[in-house]
């Protein structure tokens, strides 16, 4: 009788429980006003996207879009300076070989003094020589010639004293050249430049004797030949 009490006390909780879920009122939703934007994330969806974790970037990935673009670059770089330095390294290299092979570069007259100092004592000697002509010894003046001309001055020096051979006998004439100062512009080896500055006096010695002054300034191209130096060209600056 026990055992059948309890199975329907049971049996009737089972029903009132049932009955009570049965007659629970429906939740009632408010109207929603057609102007109002609904936002379907609720607190729950919030807190997923705050708790979601990033994603870690792969190893050797920059960060940030600067570093990317500062690797990049850092090739091109350095391939525009090595080209730089390629181009200038080939420009001094000519430029070095242009200065060697400049005549200017190989001018001695400022380092080797004792043959600065020889061609110029030989060369002055040698101007005074050929541009003096004394009409009673004109021997002397074709000695001077042979003796230190050479080249294309014998005929420059034939042309320039024409007249006064010419004149020389008529006239008693006495040329008398005297080097006042000269200087070697180029001394390379065997060749060298002279500038010649030098006073000049012609004297009239017939009836009425009369002498005559002038200056004169000139270059000379000299060449060494058997331990001499020969004047090989005149310059007097004109055409």
């Amino acid at each position: 009788m026990s055992t059948t009490r309890h199975l329907v006390n049971r049996q009737r909780r089972l029903a009132t429980v049932a009955a009570e879920r049965t007659a629970a009122p429906a939740p009632v939703r408010e109207p929603v006003d057609p102007g109002t934007v609904l936002d379907d994330s609720g607190p729950d969806d919030a807190a997923g996207d705050e708790a979601e974790p990033q994603e870690e970037p792969e190893e050797g990935t920059p960060r940030s879009g600067r570093p990317l673009r500062l690797r990049i670059r850092l090739p091109a770089v350095l391939c525009a300076l090595t080209v730089l330095l390629g181009a200038f390294a080939a420009w001094a290299f000519a430029s070095a070989a242009t200065l060697n092979d400049d005549p200017g570069r190989q001018n001695t007259a400022l380092t080797d003094i004792a043959r600065t100092s020889e061609v110029k004592g030989q060369i002055t000697e040698a101007v005074g020589a050929v541009f003096s002509y004394d009409y009673a010894s004109p021997a002397k003046a074709d000695a001077a010639v042979r003796k230190y001309l050479t080249g294309r001055a014998v005929q420059q020096h034939q042309d320039m004293l024409a007249g006064v051979r010419a004149q020389a006998p008529k006239q008693k004439l006495v040329l008398t050249t005297t080097v006042t100062e000269s200087g070697v512009e180029l001394l390379d080896g065997d060749r060298a430049r002279l500038i010649i500055f030098a006073d000049q006096s012609n004297t009239r010695t017939g009836k009425s004797e009369e002498t005559t002054y002038a200056a004169a300034m000139f270059a000379v191209d000299a060449v060494r030949k058997g331990g001499t130096w020969r004047i090989s060209a005149i310059d007097t600056f004109t055409r």
